[in-house]
């Protein structure tokens, strides 16, 4: 159990106002930091600081913020020293902190200064003690405590709300509930010392791909996640190791990755690595030549009905498949499949050739077969009961006339350089993704191979399904549609 004496004593409540939303290419305009310690006041303090750049016309109205009031404040490498003394030994409290932690650190390392903290995000903190809210946002949290600001929208007024939130939480909040609150959100991207220093503080949080390397270079594991920081924390994690990974989390000394726009460069990435790479303990995906799909033979003259077979999907020919019915991990989970649509929707499968044996079949028994094996349902509208009851699972023919390169944006502010991602895929084959001209060029003149990727299938028509406004260029010529 959390006691009460585990809540931390030294704190310094930041908040940033800066020209965008992307630490790697804004600059802060203004900082403002409140410092206690043993539950008292140290310090309030804020600067301006010239971006050396200009504010852009919406930043300006949002914070009030103008170029004439940071022209002739000071550039942060002349404040780095100083602000590093106030930060240091304290625990570093923001609201979305990683915004806050990310752009500091990157001021710091421009000034050649190395900076490292716990660091108490106010918003998980606020999710974890108050799961019932939906919203938590300073605003939010400012109207259900009854906080105000005198001078929202700037560093130090919304410091001094943080500073005001924490004393309200520490008035009212059970002080074991709340120490175990603020433990959980401080060690939640706490890593083993076994892996590089400052790596935790590099990832980013955004999607994308990851890889785990042992000592001697060995590819443990491939995995995605809409947040690389958040995700790769979490297999080492208190507990976590052992219980999801089977122990193997110990054994990693290297962790590299790639981020991606969004969901679906994360899954094409992982598929391809996984199946290239074969990480050692990646459950392995399914090979196309181990999934199954059904195919329905065509009424014979001579009166047979409709017969269902499972086969390899390696063994049939594209122009095949698209008369196919799913794709199952197996012959046996495709025959599974068939019988469960069977039952439910009151085929024979006598007649569909599942069961053997003389006279009717068991479900005409119990009165869950129409009596196709009888002669009491004409064969003729048992197979189109088949055909209906297979067509949700036939699979989809390629929606595109060739090659195209799926646009992908990520919608979160201030995005960087991999903001946007072209994922080039020709007949459900995943060609590669391309973040510049010369290397769209490249993928639109690159051999597919296979025609026919059972995952790439999988992960594309679920993201279809749940994006129907597809944004793609038609590599066949320059036209873009949208």
């Amino acid at each position: 159990m959390v006691a009460a004496e585990d809540l931390p004593q030294d704190l310094v409540f930041v908040d940033l106002e800066t020209t965008g939303g992307s630490a790697a290419h804004d600059r802060i305009t203004e900082v403002g930091l409140v410092r206690i310690t043993n539950g008292e006041l140290v310090e309030e303090w804020s600067s301006l600081v010239n971006p050396e750049r200009p504010i852009p016309a919406y930043i300006e109205e949002f914070t009030g913020i103008s170029n004439e009031m940071v022209a002739g404040a000071p550039r942060f490498t002349e404040i780095a020293r100083i602000v590093r003394q106030k930060l240091r030994g304290a625990v570093f409290v923001a609201h979305n902190a990683r915004f806050d932690y990310s752009f500091l650190r990157s001021e710091f390392l421009k000034s050649e200064i190395d900076f490292s903290a716990k660091v108490l995000c106010t918003v998980k903190l606020s999710r974890r003690l108050f799961p019932e809210y939906a919203r938590h946002n300073l605003d939010a949290v400012m109207e259900r405590n009854g906080l105000t600001c005198g001078a929202r929208h700037r560093a130090l007024g919304d410091a001094k709300v943080l500073h005001d939130f924490w004393f309200k939480l520490r008035r009212e909040v059970d002080e074991p509930r709340l120490a175990a609150a603020v433990q959980a959100v401080l060690g939640a991207h706490q890593l083993p010392a076994y892996l590089p220093a400052g790596l935790a503080d590099e990832l980013p949080e955004g999607p994308g791909v990851y890889r785990f390397f042992g000592a001697d270079g060995t590819l443990l594991y491939v995995g995605k996640s809409h947040s690389l920081r958040t995700r790769v924390c979490g297999h080492f994690a208190a507990g976590a190791a052992a219980a999801k990974d089977g122990g193997w989390a110990s054994q990693v000394r290297r962790v590299d990755w790639v981020e991606t726009a969004g969901e679906l460069g994360a899954m094409l990435r992982e598929a391809e690595w996984i199946k290239t790479l074969k990480p050692l303990y990646n459950r392995r995906a399914k090979s196309k030549a181990e999934s199954h799909t059904l195919r329905v033979s065509a009424s014979r003259a001579d009166g047979q009905p409709c017969r269902v077979e499972a086969l390899a999907v390696d063994g049939v020919e594209l122009a095949d498949l698209l008369q196919c019915f799913g794709v199952f991990h197996s012959d046996k989970d495709a025959r599974k499949a068939l019988c469960d649509i069977a039952r439910a929707r009151q085929l024979c499968l006598k007649v569909l050739g599942l069961e053997e044996g003389a006279g009717s079949c068991v479900a005409y028994q119990f009165g869950k077969c129409r009596g196709a094996c009888m002669g009491k349902e004409p064969l003729i509208l048992h197979d189109m009961r088949l055909q209906l009851a297979l067509s949700p699972l036939k699979l989809k023919a390629w929606p595109f006339p060739g090659r195209v390169a799926l646009r992908e944006r990520n919608p979160r502010f201030g995005m960087p350089e991999c903001a946007t991602d072209l994922h080039v895929v020709d007949h459900w084959a995943y060609l590669g993704t391309a973040r510049t001209q010369e290397e769209l060029e490249a993928l639109g003149a690159k051999d597919s191979g296979a025609v026919f990727d059972v995952d790439i299938y999988r992960i594309l028509v679920r993201y279809f399904a749940n994006n129907p406004r597809l944004d793609w260029i038609d590599m066949r010529g320059s036209t873009i549609c949208t």
